[in-house]
């Protein structure tokens, strides 16, 4: 059987085999010529593995794929680009110590002579940028840059080259509003030119802005493809999941209490005079712009940023943090916005993980009491519901969702007080994040106290009791949670004041 002249791409009966595990199973899906096609599933769906056999990074067990006519067999991640497959992923492939432009053209720089053409490049660089309206100085070092710049760099450098099939996978987690119109608009174009755009996100009004179609995946399997203006959340939300969710975020059942926390005239290399309240029992919400200060002011709790004046008072004691072990000791937590790298060992076990933030409580004479440890471990792969076949199972191997719940182990693990939330739901499925609400609203009913932080404006109304809200590493205002909206939340974000009845200050 021949592809149809109107696909680009197609897949018929993909199957991908791992031990134990069938990752996609008799997965057909065909994509059209120039247009955006949205994939949309739990993790654990197969869309990773999808995209893995599609630019060469494995190998599918059977079935068949066709690109551009041909069959599609053994192509490596190189002849996949050279071939107009590129993709953006989710975790970030950039040389940290090298400029912008220097990874946009790694591996093919231009030269000039026997010398680097480094000006071409920059100027090329910033056209690209320029394109994605973005302001991005083509010398600046990688490393130097916030997550939303190094994302944008991920897409310019995938784009920088003449691909004819871009996957972008959840692309949009770090960026703002504002930068996430920037790179629709640049999506638009790409189709308007005839480049197919395969787009994975769990933000579903994503999906509906900018898609034509979408296909639904769910435990490995191809569930079925719609067009986009057809369907709707309700319809998409059930497809994914199998069943039907309802309560969006679960509601207090207990007053907080008094103060645990308090922040005063904090100030760090990044944050300047930050000063709040944290009660017993409350999730107190963190808003503000990309930028504004609201993950490096959670570092300087946590003692990952030194405290250069200011005073964080636990429990109505001083503390006088020299680190993040202190931290730990005082009874504070983090969850760091990027658990991949900062939060979890990948190349490490289940119970490996859960245990690392309290080797000295289960290794008091320099060895691990094993009763101890098992018992622990066990006990939280129970309560957080941790999907696995068992503790000794590789954190790298497990879904997005389970992943967050391992870091959540491992500070539960260590008795804390005071857990910081740095994006708790970030690329993770809609499915699993009502498993985190419920999981930190039980925190909270529980008398843990909760600092969250979140670009999702839905999440951080209907999380948090209190929003406390910042602005170029300056506390600008605080909402009680019956008062607070998005247009209240993103005029104080920036800067603008708010008055009842919506008018500026």
């Amino acid at each position: 059987m021949e592809q149809s002249s109107q696909n680009i791409l197609e897949l018929r009966d993909v199957v991908k085999l791992y031990p134990g595990v069938v990752a996609m199973n008799k997965v057909s899906i065909s994509f059209k010529a120039g247009e955006i096609h949205a994939l949309v599933g739990e993790n654990g769906a197969g869309k990773s593995t999808l995209i893995k056999c599609l630019t060469g990074c494995i190998e599918p067990t059977g079935g068949e794929i066709f690109y551009m006519g041909e069959i599609w067999k053994k192509v490596t991640p190189a002849q996949a680009l050279k071939k107009g497959i590129g993709a953006v992923y989710q975790e970030f492939n950039l040389i940290p110590f090298l400029s912008v432009a220097e990874n946009l053209y790694y591996g093919r720089e231009l030269e000039k002579g026997l010398f680097l053409d480094q000006e071409t490049m920059n100027r090329e660089t910033n056209s690209i940028m320029q394109e994605l309206g973005v302001d991005i100085n083509p010398d600046s070092k990688v490393k130097d840059l916030t997550v939303a710049y190094q994302q944008m760099v991920e897409i310019a450098k995938t784009l920088s080259r003449n691909v004819k099939f871009l996957i972008l996978d959840e692309p949009s987690a770090p960026l703002t509003s504002r930068e996430i119109e920037a790179m629709f608009a640049v999506v638009r174009r790409l189709k308007e030119k005839g480049v197919t755009v395969l787009y994975i996100s769990h933000r579903l009004e994503e999906i509906f802005e900018i898609s034509d179609r979408v296909s639904v995946m769910r435990d490995g399997e191809y569930i079925c493809t719609l067009n986009t203006a057809e369907t709707d959340h309700q319809q998409l939300v059930r497809l994914m999941v199998g069943r039907e969710l309802t309560g969006d975020y679960p509601q207090r059942k207990t007053p907080v209490g008094r103060n645990v926390l308090e922040v005063k005239n904090l100030y760090s290399k990044y944050v300047k005079n930050v000063s709040f309240q944290l009660k017993k029992g409350e999730i107190l919400g963190l808003g503000g712009l990309v930028g504004a200060g609201r993950t490096e002011t959670a570092r300087a709790i946590f003692g990952a940023d030194d405290v250069i004046s200011g005073q964080i008072t636990l429990n109505g004691r001083p503390l006088s943090l020299k680190g993040p072990k202190t931290a730990i000791k005082n009874g504070i937590g983090l969850i760091p916005e990027d658990r991949k790298h900062h939060g979890v060992l990948l190349g490490l076990s289940i119970k490996e993980n859960i245990t690392f933030a309290c080797l000295p409580r289960i290794s008091p004479r320099q060895w691990v009491n094993t009763k101890e440890e098992n018992i622990m471990v066990h006990k939280e792969i129970q309560d957080l519901q941790i999907r696995t076949p068992s503790e000794t199972q590789l954190v790298k191997n497990l879904s997005g969702g389970n992943q967050q719940k391992v870091v959540l182990a491992k500070w539960l693990a260590t008795n804390c007080d005071v857990l910081l939330f740095d994006e708790p739901t970030r690329g993770i499925d809609v499915g699993a994040k009502q498993e985190i609400y419920k999981l930190m609203r039980a925190l909270a009913e529980q008398g843990i106290s909760i600092i969250m932080i979140s670009s999702e404006m839905p999440e951080l109304l209907g999380m948090s009791d209190r929003i406390v809200i910042m602005h170029e590493g300056c506390v600008v205002g605080e909402l009680n949670a019956q008062d607070a909206t998005q247009e209240k939340i993103i005029m104080i974000a920036s800067n603008l004041g708010y008055t009842e009845g919506g008018s500026l200050q």
